[in-house]
């Protein structure tokens, strides 16, 4: 019987966005503060961090508005569902995600940890599985990330991801050429070697979260990827109706 050692898991959410394409569509709440399913964005990942062994917690917000800093820390102190929460969060507004990742990394150097943005919405199980399959590849030694993708698209943007037959990520690009079966779900399972990457990208006035994947590659990092069946970002309201109808399904 082989046995995996246990790995700290450590999360990091992403949720410095403006969303103004919700606002400009008449939604009310901060992005982080949007219901899907009765229950909000920044709620739901903290709750699926929770069933997910998370040791920490850390949470960029803007400064635009007070109510999701205020919001987070009612959480830091009175927990979620009568559970502790080991939250750390952080007030700042940055020109990019990059550079909110940037501000909340120093948080993130002792162990992997799992990134993502306060929209993403996934299936609950299907991540469950995906944390587990990182922390056998952490134990197992050799790699230096575990990228969520998927085969669904249906993002204005999207950052196609390429592959080869043991899943390994070949290389990142903005469009369909050469021919890719995945683009990126906005879920990053890292190492600490990955920040080194990332402040080099800082260093060198570099924007975006897409361009910090492509010098994970070019940094010979190496990346796998796993499938979600499908992946969604809340970015209008049309998208919170379609959560709600994936969630149910």
């Amino acid at each position: 019987m082989h046995f995996i050692k246990y790995i700290t898991m450590r999360y990091a959410i992403i949720a410095a966005g403006e969303g103004s394409r919700l606002a400009a569509e008449g939604i009310e709440d901060p992005k982080p503060l949007v219901r899907v399913g009765g229950e909000r964005l920044i709620d739901r990942l903290i709750r699926i961090f929770m069933d997910n062994e998370a040791e920490q917690i850390v949470v960029i917000c803007n400064d635009l508005t007070s109510f999701v800093a205020q919001h987070l820390r009612r959480v830091q102190e009175d927990g979620l569902e009568g559970k502790r929460v080991p939250l750390t969060f952080m007030v700042k507004s940055t020109p990019s995600s990059m550079h909110s990742f940037y501000e909340i990394s120093r948080h993130l150097t002792d162990g992997p940890f799992v990134l993502t943005t306060v929209d993403t919405i996934f299936r609950e199980q299907e991540f469950k599985d995906y944390v587990k399959r990182f922390q056998e590849c952490v134990a197992q030694g050799g790699l230096d990330g575990l990228m969520g993708v998927t085969d669904y698209i249906d993002d204005e943007k999207p950052l196609y991801v390429g592959t080869d037959e043991e899943m390994s990520i070949t290389g990142f690009f903005d469009t369909n050429n050469p021919p890719c079966q995945y683009i990126s779900g906005g879920i990053y399972g890292l190492t600490p070697k990955a920040i080194e990457t990332l402040n080099d990208c800082i260093n060198r006035g570099e924007q975006r979260m897409r361009n910090f994947q492509r010098a994970l590659i070019r940094d010979g990092l190496q990346l796998k990827a796993y499938p979600f069946s499908k992946v969604l970002d809340i970015d209008h309201a049309s998208d919170i109706v379609k959560a709600e109808t994936f969630l149910k399904s």
